[in-house]
């Protein structure tokens, strides 16, 4: 999958390949012309992507080929189990969670999952989850609570699940009350967002002692198509939109609504999947490291000023 944006580096890449086949096939020496073009290629793509707009941006935390959360779970950890249930209603797909091993120490991890294919998309349903994945995610983070192991988020929905059923049991109300429980948990929560993080359905697991986004992700109250319809009553203005409502991770880190940016491998995350799990692997525990020296009591206390300081001006 090509985005708009991708497509003269793409061309210079096919350029590129014809050239080493035709140096390989004809018995040629093309060695300087092949080294100046991957330059060139090399010099393009930083350019590209140093200076995103905010909605190509937004395309890049959607891309097909995107990690979601089990793939990088499955990555950082050595022996990941899942586990499945709110042991109210059933076990919701978009929700996943589980404990796993980091450098030997056991991590409760939670996200949202999207799905590769149109039928595991169905079955996630498209990372939008219901009441029970929020309840199940808070009985995960109460079980991770009772052992004294630290929780990791990973935030990637396009919002909760608005249909009517969600609503008959308790949507509002199970995101509510996550928000309230995870200001109370004694152990270290560390939240990252590493595609899309819209409205409560990714506040619904965000709130952490750290909060983190990777470079190429958004978070906001509402998606830029949904903002567009809203205002303009259609989704061609959502450009613009995207603009006004300086969604990505720049824009919360100078708005003090994260704690940090993570940087991804040029040309997005899904270019370099493994060097980008290494990456989130190293912030993991740098954070715990720095957590774990802080009483329980006073991370507590700092997670609460944090987030009531948001949004609060004086004239």
């Amino acid at each position: 999958m090509l985005l708009e944006f991708e497509k003269p580096i793409a061309d210079l890449e096919l350029k590129l390949q014809e050239m080493k086949d035709l140096a390989k096939g004809k018995n040629i020496d093309l060695s300087t012309d092949i080294q100046s073009l991957e330059e060139k290629i090399q010099t393009l793509k930083k350019e590209t992507f140093q200076n995103l707009t905010r909605w190509q941006r937004v395309q890049l935390s959607r891309h097909a080929d995107r990690p979601y959360s089990l793939d990088y779970i499955y990555e950082i950890t050595s022996d990941f189990i899942e586990l499945h249930g709110d042991r109210t209603v059933k076990d919701d797909k978009a929700m996943i969670g589980g404990i796993g091993d980091i450098e030997g120490r056991t991590v409760m991890f939670i996200g949202q999952q999207k799905g590769r294919n149109t039928k595991q998309r169905q079955e996630r349903n498209f990372g939008m989850a219901n009441p029970e994945g929020y309840r199940k995610a808070l009985r995960l983070m109460k079980m991770a609570e009772k052992f004294g192991k630290p929780i990791v988020t990973l935030i990637d929905t396009p919002g909760a699940f608005p249909g009517l059923e969600a609503e008959e049991r308790g949507q509002g109300e199970a995101i509510a009350r996550n928000l309230k429980e995870m200001f109370m948990l004694k152990v270290p929560v560390i939240c990252i967002i590493i595609g899309e993080g819209a409205s409560g359905g990714a506040l619904g697991i965000a709130i952490g002692d750290r909060v983190y986004m990777l470079e190429n992700t958004w978070y906001s109250v509402i998606s830029p198509e949904s903002c567009s319809s809203i205002l303009w009553r259609s989704w061609d203005y959502k450009e613009q939109a995207a603009e006004a409502l300086k969604l990505t991770a720049t824009d919360m880190q100078k708005n003090g609504l994260i704690d940090g940016i993570i940087e991804e491998p040029l040309g997005g995350a899904h270019k370099d999947m493994k060097a980008m799990a290494k990456t989130l692997k190293a912030t993991i525990l740098e954070a715990l490291k720095e957590l774990d020296k802080i009483k329980p009591e006073k991370r507590i206390d700092q997670r609460i000023d944090k987030f009531c300081s948001m949004g609060v001006f004086v004239e």
